[in-house]
């Protein structure tokens, strides 16, 4: 699991558009702490820090301990909002973790063990269909990623959610269907040669019926001349 963060925070004292915009030009990023069965709080956080824990690339899978006036909230960071421009992040929505919680959270998907899969080695390509799992974790215990070995994996196999052994306390949160995460395909080198050999015996197998078509005829024609002969 990713250590936690601690993001010192201040308490919004003025909602609207205005208010945070004059926050964005002191360097400041709206935010709201949410859940837990209270009330909503308006905080501003500092965007210089705010945008180191981005660039972690685990923010969105890690607790965030905001400071706020002495006290520490657990939360875990929900929406982040963009500018479409200049992409500095302009809004923050943080959901209160309380004791024993469990959360639904994206977890990304990490492949090993490559040179040990039969498929890669023949030419065969890794089609990921899933990137990332849903699962629902206990807050407390998220995992940074989730490994998933390739040994053993020939072409045409594919991975399945029932194959993956999740860490302990984590479920996939999709539990109605046993889902595909990767498959290995075969090269379109490969399939454009099979698709070849395949026209190819189409073409020979029809070669041959038409010409058994044409003797057929011939026969039917020699008897037909031999009985007006007769």
């Amino acid at each position: 699991m990713s250590d936690q963060l601690t993001l010192p925070a201040e308490a919004r004292e003025r909602a609207g558009k205005g208010a945070s915009r004059h926050l964005r030009r002191e360097g400041r990023v709206p935010a709201v702490i949410y859940g837990g069965k209270k009330d909503p709080v308006g905080i501003h956080v500092e965007e210089k820090l705010l945008m180191k824990m981005l660039k972690t690339g685990h923010f969105m899978n890690s607790l965030v301990s905001i400071e706020l006036d002495g006290k520490s909230q657990q939360t875990l960071p929900k929406d982040v909002q963009f500018h479409p421009v200049s992409s500095r992040p302009i809004h923050v929505d943080f959901f209160r973790i309380s004791k024993g919680a469990k959360v639904t959270v994206n977890v990304p998907v990490r492949f090993v063990g490559e040179e040990q899969s039969e498929g890669l080695k023949r030419g065969g390509v890794l089609n990921v269909v899933r990137h990332e799992l849903e699962l629902n974790c206990d807050a407390t215990a998220i995992p940074d990623e989730i490994e998933i070995s390739l040994d053993g994996l020939d072409i045409g196999d594919s991975i399945h959610i029932s194959a993956v052994t999740l860490p302990e306390g984590s479920e996939s949160a999709i539990d109605d269907r046993d889902f595909t995460i990767a498959t290995v395909v075969a090269p379109s080198a490969m399939k454009s040669t099979e698709e070849e050999e395949a026209e190819d015996e189409e073409g020979v197998e029809g070669e041959e019926a038409e010409g058994a078509e044409g003797e057929g005829e011939g026969e039917a024609e020699g008897d037909a001349e031999a009985k007006d002969g007769e």
